[in-house]
């Protein structure tokens, strides 16, 4: 069994609340989630509304295979455009 995880560091500029970053990151991970059935949600900077980290993991039989997904869910979460991406991490190990 191959597990891949990843976070997403990002930077939220027009944000003054918490109800509007919240509104940003939502968006966000219910889209990553639907469209690559990953496990995804906010991990940090819970409370500061000008940042937020989004990890998620993904499980598979295939290492290549899964670098491609966290390689194509880094891409999907840059283009969306709707945060700018401070730092990315990724790790995938075998179990």
């Amino acid at each position: 069994m191959v597990v891949g995880i990843g976070i997403i560091k990002l930077r939220l500029h027009d944000c003054r609340s918490l109800k509007s970053k919240r509104k940003i990151v939502k968006s966000m991970i219910t889209k990553l989630r639907n469209n690559f059935n990953a496990s995804v949600a906010e991990v940090g900077a819970n409370d500061i509304y000008q940042k937020s980290e989004i990890g998620f993991s993904l499980v598979g039989n295939n290492k290549k295979i899964l670098n491609s997904k966290i390689d194509k869910i880094f891409n999907m979460a840059d283009a969306m455009g709707l945060a700018e991406i401070v730092d990315m991490e990724m790790e995938i190990f075998n179990i």
